[in-house]
């Protein structure tokens, strides 16, 4: 029996280490060497919604006033999308682990009849990648929460395959959210996205892309939401993404409560195959602490394990920078 082996949304998978979403997934040698590594499963890159119709859009500018060509070249530009999309996880499912498709979503309208077609393409489960900026302010943050409850109802009801959502965590109250997601019937959460970044170039005096990458730190604010929300609401499978850039990453994220985590910076640096290094050192590490099973040190460390889980909930510095 593999020691590594667990349980993610339901999916049988050799290995917790999941390949996140990005481009990587979506090429099907890399997937090949992931799988040769010994990875968990992988999540495709994400299919943007606002992608699509930003193309669709620039496409509909060049046609100028020829509605016939522009309704033609929008239905192509979306149905071309799509299908190469649909025939990319057939691919990726012939390599024998489990496939999680993933949706950047706006709306929740059209989308419905796509989730569906990836059920039917064969994606074992869907991971939705939702997160809309509050710049409006006049709007209640109730009113943009409303919006990730109303798309995860609709899909969730729409499909018969697990759905997990992943977002970030510039949330009022992030138990709350996971908990109405999971009221919805949502399996599991991702936490959380590494959004893209803006940096100010002082010499040029121009606005530019930040820092790409996660770094060792950013493991931190993770690692404290996967201890408390696993505690708080057991039910809901947590899926650790953002700095997980080793295998002690990866431990301590387990030991937090998450049921997987997911690298994607450590496989652009290190390649595909860094995957392997991960697994070797959780295994190591549960042979000299005695542990047969993920299950035996999963959420050992959690909110509710520990004595103290005020030190969890510490947020400013007292001890260490006191004057």
């Amino acid at each position: 029996m593999n020691k590594l082996n667990t349980k993610y949304l339901g999916l049988d998978l050799a290995s917790p280490v999941i390949a996140g979403s990005s481009g990587i997934t979506m090429s099907i040698d890399k997937v090949k060497t992931l799988v040769d590594s010994g990875v968990g499963a992988i999540v495709l890159k994400s299919v943007f919604e606002e992608e699509i119709n930003k193309r669709a859009w620039t496409m509909e500018t060049a046609t100028g006033n020829y509605p016939e060509a522009t309704d033609y070249i929008l239905a192509y530009i979306k149905n071309n999308s799509l299908d190469n999309y649909l025939e990319y996880i057939g691919k990726v499912k012939k390599t024998g682990v489990p496939v999680i498709a993933s949706v950047s979503c706006i709306s929740s309208k059209e989308w419905i009849n796509f989730t569906k077609l990836i059920e039917r393409a064969g994606a074992d489960a869907l991971e939705l990648n939702m997160f809309f900026l509050p710049l409006d302010k006049e709007q209640k943050g109730g009113k943009y929460e409303n919006t990730y409850y109303d798309i995860a109802d609709r899909v969730v009801s729409a499909i018969n395959i697990p759905v997990s959502v992943k977002t970030g965590s510039v949330f009022t109250n992030i138990p709350n959210v996971v908990w109405e997601l999971y009221l919805r019937k949502v399996r599991g959460i991702t936490m959380f996205n590494k959004f893209y970044e803006s940096d100010i170039d002082i010499n040029s005096l121009n606005l530019v892309p930040g820092e790409v990458f996660s770094n060792p730190s950013d493991l931190r604010q993770v690692l404290r939401w996967v201890a408390i929300v696993s505690a708080k609401i057991p039910q809901m499978e947590i899926s650790a993404s953002t700095g997980i850039l080793d295998g002690a990453a990866a431990v301590k994220q387990l030991l937090a409560g998450a049921k997987t985590v997911q690298m994607v910076s450590a496989l652009y640096r290190n390649g595909p195959a860094c995957v392997a290094a991960v697994n070797r050192f959780i295994s190591e590490w549960m042979d000299k602490n005695g542990f047969k099973s993920i299950d035996d040190f999963r959420g050992k460390l959690n909110y509710s394990k520990i004595p103290d889980p005020e030190l969890y909930e510490r947020s400013q510095f007292m001890k260490y920078f006191s004057v």
